[in-house]
């Protein structure tokens, strides 16, 4: 047998024509013809599908694709499973797709396939934003391009819907559902997967659901790279208590009945699965691949005699439901019919604008009013504080209260993170919140933070409000993908049908004294600013902490957007502002009456013309310092902007444009820091408006530990210096 996709096709057919099939395996008493039938179409029309695709990429009508060849018995595993269970696929699931659509009649899941092939702006899921996987009606999520980055999703995606059925909270997925996740051999190598798989059976250790079946379809290569012999099956096997399961690809109905008692397992346990599927790898890793650059020739096509599709015709004969002759003209009709479907779709409107394209980056906003905020409310989510609730507070107090105050508003809002249960966060910012709501909703999650994103993304898309801490800014980069790769993406690549709204608070930026260093006092949030349709908040005060953070909450449930709440260590417990004692940075809590901030709307302290100084966080608390100390109110004002990402400009300018000069103070490195998008949006709109702009930032190096950090960093008495450099005079 030729192994090129073109002459597959014309070998294939013959050798049904010609009897020439493998010897079938024993069919199976309990699993009916017409089962045995709908797999062998589904594996059939996804093999045709992955073939034309290749021919359509050729004429320039077709993109790079990953196909499914070999992989076709996932169609037995879509078989074993409810339609309701959400499937996050593994990019060669094609006949998955196209089996899982038997259970939703009046599909037509081949055309839609196809359209996601030629990136067609009728494709159903995607728009044509990217050849997909997904959707809505089948329960897939869409998966971009699965090197293990979905795991985490999807196994909290699994502890979500148990956790539905705990709090008896109807989510978007019914309570008895089970999670299926597939993914590569290769990416079984891949950190984020151990660590889906390391904090799924820590999970399960203690006795905590975990209704999920992975998939490894090992297909033994991972582009060009073996997989060593037994590895995949003994890494497989050592993640207990996730219990093992073995399948022979070749075998549609062992794959079936193996993929149905890992499923009843789930069910009857509760404990997780992994279900591990043999098979094998046609056509290179992708449609630009030359297997031939690093194989034998001979080794491939031996290759092709495992293949599934053989094995499913034999069977097929040997049950007497067919001959090989009526196989073979059935198989020509079929390539026939792709070929037509194909060309159809090839045909269908593309994206063509910007507009277009960018139209689903931020998901689509739900129907409905904010929630109603009530003296009454605030006093009841306080009353665990009754001493200090009507006494100015520092911005974590505010923060703890506001999150009390959510809880008790938003039954479906969930706290996790390291250490938020009983200790309370390390700043104590979730404390008395366990005690409050119960280790349901606000529970501890192992040390990791890949982990923690997962589970906000899983808790989203089953309904939940996640409202997960990451200890400091600095740890986010050991996950940055799962909000950059993962959580961002999916309306853009769903076209706005899935979303996965969240509210992720990060304790960060610099000035934290007695703890430092960079891994404690991070100082940039770059990665955040480049990822579209994420929303950045800082609060500098306590009551500024409590509004954006109802805020953020609204956001997150209505317009269901992923927002980050970046909040500043050192202001954390901040009290005075001149001097110790003074009290002059507590605040109280904002009272029912107080409307919650527009997006991007900033504050302003200060009505002075000649300099505006544009700052946030620390650096709006350091000036609020240096303009007190000049006493220069009357010369100064200062802008805090409170909204970082998507930078409002153009709510800015109205409370700078008659002013003399503007001084940027910007905590953050020269290089990547908002202050460069600051300057280059004055540049481009007001060249000609300020006769000065000048920006003060933090140095480009990392932070030290103890004092020396602040050498490198924005201070109080260098904001006074330049302000004095730019006229502003002493009084």
């Amino acid at each position: 047998m030729r192994t090129d996709f073109e002459s597959w096709q014309a070998d294939f057919i013959e050798r049904l024509q010609t009897g020439q099939l493998p010897q079938a395996h024993s069919p199976v008493t309990t699993i009916s013809d017409s089962m045995v039938s709908s797999w062998y179409n589904s594996q059939l029309l996804s093999r045709f599908a992955d073939l034309e695709s290749r021919r359509l990429q050729k004429q320039g009508k077709s993109f790079y694709t990953i196909g499914s060849a070999g992989h076709e018995s996932n169609a037995a595993v879509a078989a074993a499973l409810k339609i309701t269970d959400p499937a996050f696929l593994h990019y060669r699931s094609g006949a998955f797709f196209l089996q899982r659509a038997h259970q939703k009649p009046g599909t037509q899941p081949l055309y839609d396939l196809m359209l996601s092939f030629c990136a067609s702006a009728e494709d159903p899921i995607s728009g044509g934003r990217h050849k997909v996987l997904g959707s809505l009606e089948l329960n897939i999520p869409p998966q971009t391009s699965t090197i293990a980055s979905h795991l985490p999703k999807a196994m909290g995606t699994a502890h979500a819907i148990a956790m539905s059925k705990r709090l008896k909270l109807a989510g978007t997925w019914p309570n008895d559902s089970v999670v299926l996740c597939s993914f590569g051999d290769a990416s079984a190598n891949h950190s984020t997967l151990l660590g889906a798989l390391n904090s799924t059976a820590w999970a399960a250790y203690q006795g905590i659901p975990m209704p999920i079946m992975f998939v490894c379809e090992d297909n033994g290569i991972g582009i060009s790279t073996r997989s060593p012999k037994g590895w995949i099956a003994q890494r497989l096997q050592s993640f207990q208590p996730i219990k093992y399961f073995y399948a022979d690809g070749r075998d549609s109905q062992q794959v079936f009945l193996t993929a149905q008692a890992a499923r009843q397992y789930i069910k009857k346990s509760g404990k997780p699965a992994i279900l591990h599927l043999q098979t094998t790898r046609y056509f290179g890793h992708a449609g630009a691949d030359a297997e031939v650059a690093y194989r034998d020739k001979y080794h491939i096509a031996a290759d092709f005699e495992n293949d599934v599709l053989l094995f499913s015709a034999a069977q097929l004969v040997k049950r007497g439901i067919t001959s090989a002759p009526e196989l073979a003209n059935h198989a020509q009709s079929i390539k026939e019919r792709v070929a037509r479907v194909a060309e159809q779709a090839s045909l269908r409107p593309r994206l063509t604008t910007a507009k277009a394209i960018s139209s689903s980056v931020v998901a689509k906003a739900r129907s409905g009013d904010a929630k109603v905020r009530s003296e009454t409310s605030i006093n009841q989510a306080l009353a665990f504080d009754k001493r200090n609730m009507h006494t100015p507070q520092p911005l974590g107090k505010m923060l703890n209260w506001a999150l009390h105050e959510i809880m008790q508003e938003h039954p479906n809002a969930l706290i996790f993170g390291e250490d938020v249960a009983k200790k309370g966060g390390v700043y104590h910012v979730t404390h008395h919140l366990c005690e409050q709501f119960g280790p349901n909703r606000v529970m501890n999650t192992v040390l990791d933070e890949q982990t923690i994103l997962g589970l906000t993304i899983g808790a989203a898309q089953q309904g939940f409000l996640p409202i997960p801490e990451i200890q400091f800014l600095a740890y986010m980069h050991n996950a940055e993908d799962q909000l950059r790769g993962e959580a961002a993406t999916l309306p853009f690549f769903s076209n706005g049908q899935y979303d996965n709204p969240m509210v992720i608070r990060i304790a960060g930026l610099a000035y934290q004294k007695g703890f430092g260093g960079h891994f404690h006092n991070d100082n940039s949030f770059a990665v955040f600013r480049d990822i579209p349709g994420v929303i950045v908040m800082c609060p500098s005060n306590g009551r500024d902490a409590a509004l954006l953070m109802h805020h953020a909450v609204d956001l997150a449930q209505r317009e269901r957007r992923v927002v980050i709440m970046l909040e500043p260590i050192a202001l954390y417990m901040a009290r005075d502002l001149l001097q110790a004692g003074d009290n002059g940075w507590l605040f109280d809590y904002p009272s029912a009456k107080e409307a919650i901030p527009k997006l991007g709307q900033p504050t302003v302290h200060g009505s002075g013309k000649k300099v505006a100084v544009i700052s946030y966080g620390n650096g709006y608390y350091l000036s609020r310092q240096a303009c007190a100390e000049l006493q220069a109110e009357d010369q100064v004002r200062i802008i805090d902007l409170r909204y970082l990402v998507p930078l409002a400009m153009d709510s800015v300018m109205p409370f700078i444009e008659e002013c003399e000069k503007v001084l940027i103070v910007d905590e953050c490195r020269q290089r990547g820091s908002l202050s460069e998008e600051i300057i280059t949006y004055l540049q481009e709109h007001q060249p000609n408006l300020f006769s000065q702009v000048s920006r003060l930032t933090a140095e480009d190096c990392f932070i030290p530990l103890g004092k020396a950090a602040y050498d490198i960093l924005p201070s109080a008495n260098q904001i006074k210096d330049r302000l004095q450099t730019m006229g502003v005079l002493r009084q």
